[in-house]
């Protein structure tokens, strides 16, 4: 992929698509597409290694368990979720494409 933009899906995408576009040690790089999907109810993402999210196209919305209320992300916006720090997306615009960009920052090899 030269593109962070190319072959990019229908807005009408049923599931997210992730795709990973570096992997090496301790760091993968992946570009996220999504249409309409959050989180599900009562479940949260805690990553044992650091994450640096990057709203290219789209808006959502992203809540850490320690905060009241989310964050309303759109193209442009950035940030770094501390590993371990439970996290969820809370919603992501329907109807049309929301493309992230993750970088997986202290990945364990495994993974």
């Amino acid at each position: 992929m030269e593109n962070l933009f190319a072959d990019l899906p229908p807005a009408t995408l049923a599931e997210e698509q992730f795709r990973a576009l570096l992997t090496v040690p301790g760091l993968r790089i992946e570009r996220i597409v999504s249409s309409g999907q959050a989180t599900p109810p009562g479940e949260w993402y805690d990553q044992p290694h650091g994450e640096w999210v990057l709203l290219l196209r789209g808006r959502a919305a992203l809540r850490f368990e320690d905060e009241a209320r989310a964050r309303e992300l759109r193209a442009g916006d950035c940030l770094d979720i501390a590993p371990r720090r439970r996290h969820r997306v809370e919603w992501t615009a329907a109807g049309e494409l929301t493309v992230w960009l993750a970088i997986h920052h202290g990945v364990p090899s495994a993974a």
